[in-house]
């Protein structure tokens, strides 16, 4: 690379670090460490909030999506949003009100984003949250990529709708990125935390019949590609937020017994037990789609953790 190059790359890191960064969802679990990552890199963070926060250095400004509201000052400041609002589908049964919340609180969020900010004139760039449930949950050896369509069912409806409240942004001439994120593995609570119980217990087992894809992806390599989805002005469009090691139900368990030094042995949880436990929701445990990493590696992002068992080890040996 010659000098002009590295020079010019300085001098764009320079002047990025001088935006201000916005994210919704920042107090959810992937907000949270994606703002420390963020500040530990020198940028400028600041969060939306519903709640006047204390006893933090990061700057919040009030957001309330009843009322219509965001703090003008946080319209006024922001150069890059990024948007990770929404309610979490795995906490609750998908009673016809939840479903209905996990949408609107996807799309009505972002809708009031756009109507605040597209009159802002420094937008260098929206990047939202999406989820592999695009491509809905099909159980089978099939790879779906980025110009895939979504499926017909609750997940891919619901992720259809929130991109298209993203791509809003993108017919205002803002570069626009979605992130379509898989399981995200974390030693700060979320999925890991429930999956762990029961192997620690020794009797983890597949759940079906195991044969499921669990597209997964670790924390760090999750806030890395937001960060380059700031940094890399080149990127457009739908990425999946997956690692490359496709891993299915029984694999994944195997992979996370070892680690932890437990058996697995115990037999299969029968799908029909899933399903009165879960109701609607057990689809997300009971079927799961393969998703490709392709084209973000393409675009220049090097996997941390791009295989399961380095991923868990690192996650498990901090807990």
């Amino acid at each position: 690379m010659s000098i002009a190059n590295n020079i010019y790359i300085n001098h764009l890191t320079i002047n990025l670090k001088m935006e201000t960064i916005l994210i919704s969802g920042g107090t959810g679990l992937i907000g949270r460490q994606l703002c420390e990552k963020l500040k530990d890199k020198g940028y400028r963070v600041a969060i939306l909030s519903r709640t006047n926060r204390q006893n933090t250095d990061t700057q919040i400004y009030h957001w309330d999506l009843d009322k219509k509201v965001i703090e003008k000052e946080a319209v006024e400041t922001a150069g890059y949003i990024i948007h990770l609002a929404g309610a979490n589908i795995g906490d609750k049964r998908w009673t016809t009100k939840r479903r209905q919340l996990i949408i609107d609180s996807r799309v009505k969020s972002g809708q009031l984003i756009f109507d605040k900010f597209k009159e802002n004139n420094k937008l260098k760039a929206f990047i939202s949250a999406s989820a592999i449930g695009y491509y809905g949950t099909v159980t089978s050896d099939r790879i779906f990529c980025e110009a895939d369509p979504p499926s017909g069912d609750f997940l891919g409806e619901t992720c259809r709708q929130w991109e298209q409240t993203a791509d809003s942004f993108e017919k205002l001439g803002v570069r626009t990125v979605k992130i379509r994120t898989g399981i995200v593995l974390t030693r700060q609570g979320g999925a890991l935390a429930k999956m762990i119980i029961p192997v620690k217990t020794g009797i983890g087992s597949a759940i079906g019949n195991g044969r499921q894809y669990m597209p997964w992806i670790h924390i760090d390599d999750l806030c890395g590609i937001y960060i380059k989805a700031i940094e890399d002005t080149q990127m457009n469009g739908a990425y999946n937020a997956v690692a490359p090691d496709h891993k299915t139900n029984r694999d994944f368990t195997k992979t996370l017994a070892r680690v932890l030094k437990k058996p697995f042995w115990f037999p299969d949880i029968p799908a029909i037990v899933i399903k009165i436990l879960y109701g609607k929701m057990s689809s997300i445990l009971l079927k799961g789609s393969r998703v490709s990493s392709d084209k973000i590696r393409t675009a220049g992002y090097n996997f941390l953790f791009p295989e399961l068992e380095s991923a868990l080890t690192n996650l498990i040996s901090k807990k």
